[in-house]
């Protein structure tokens, strides 16, 4: 047996309930793992409340890291004692836990487990984001909602890193603050300003290269006011809701822009992709151009508490439920 949060009906943060769950041991392909910590994601939050898919009951999350305890038939790759992350796997909210393979990285020396679980799936969603959605380089301009978020503040210090421009947006003084000590060149509070009049004053009329954007309704359409002609709209999430449906032509309106809704899981669908998305990652951070700070932890009882903070606005950066 090991504690985990499990969902047995869709709701508030009220459904996430600690429960005794059996635990036999890792199958064909898998390892078993006792888990340092636990990644916090809007993710979670989305399967929580059905807007996303998943069969009654579950176990929500899909980061964490740990050392693995044992090994399945077939393992070759991983041996017990390993420091292993993962940013895919579902049912992250365990004390202990089987684990397909295919979906772990071995944590390299120079990075605790901590700083793996808060940076997997954020800082290999700024990797693809930056590095293969769109390919910031030096020159670039762009805008990154959320910037005092978990991606946001890794996104912020890698485009720095780049050689970019890098305009953000944030929803109060204290998370504009954090922002812009964490690599961004503008910070506009949108709460209180017009962010798009705000983007062409800061870019002499000419708009951004590429907007990145979790926050979802909140920021569309006006999101197409900032970029250039043919410049491209990353929706990667939606914190304030989904977009709603709308006609194609508007890109077309706004410039002849270019729009796409990625995931991370599509970005690191084989092993040769996910191994180089998470070394493109511990490299960068080994290097010191990106710096993990976890700003809050909860312990995993407390996990009901986490999603209303962090459905509240009430957390920044990276946060860790710890077992």
């Amino acid at each position: 047996m090991t504690k985990a949060i499990v969902v047995r009906s869709l709701g508030g943060p009220d459904v996430l309930k600690l429960e005794d769950v059996p635990l036999g041991p890792p199958g064909p392909g898998e390892v078993q793992i006792r888990q340092a910590a636990i990644g916090l994601n809007f993710i979670d939050v989305y399967f929580r409340t059905g807007l996303y898919k998943a069969d009654l009951p579950f176990i929500p999350g899909k980061e964490g890291a740990g050392t693995v305890t044992a090994v399945g038939e077939g393992v070759s790759d991983f041996a017990v004692g390993d420091r292993v992350a993962y940013a895919s796997a579902d049912g992250a909210y365990a004390a202990e836990r089987n684990v397909a393979t295919k979906h772990l990285v071995k944590v390299p020396e120079g990075i605790s487990l901590e700083t793996a679980a808060a940076m997997m799936l954020k800082g290999m969603t700024a990797q693809y984001l930056l590095l293969q959605t769109y390919p910031v380089k030096p020159g670039s301009v762009i805008l990154f909602h959320a910037a005092a978020g978990g991606v946001g503040l890794i996104a912020g210090q890698w485009a720095k890193a780049l050689g970019a421009t890098v305009i953000g947006t944030a929803g109060s003084q204290a998370k504009i603050d954090l922002a812009l000590a964490h690599g961004y060149d503008h910070v506009i509070d949108y709460g209180r300003e017009d962010f798009a009049a705000r983007v062409r004053e800061l870019t002499d009329g000419a708009g951004v290269d590429v907007v990145y954007d979790s926050v979802g309704k909140d920021t569309f359409p006006k999101s197409l006011d900032c970029l250039k002609p043919r410049g491209l709209f990353v929706s990667f999430g939606n914190s304030s809701g989904p977009v709603d449906a709308f006609n194609m032509g508007l890109l077309a309106q706004k410039g002849s822009l270019f729009a796409t809704r990625p995931t991370l899981f599509h970005y690191i669908a084989t092993r040769a992709a996910l191994d180089a998305c998470a070394n493109s990652l511990f490299d960068v951070v080994r290097s010191n151009k990106v710096r993990i700070n976890i700003h809050q932890t909860y312990s995993l009882a407390d996990a009901g508490r986490a999603h209303t903070d962090l459905e509240s606005r009430k957390t920044s950066g990276t946060t860790l439920l710890i077992p």
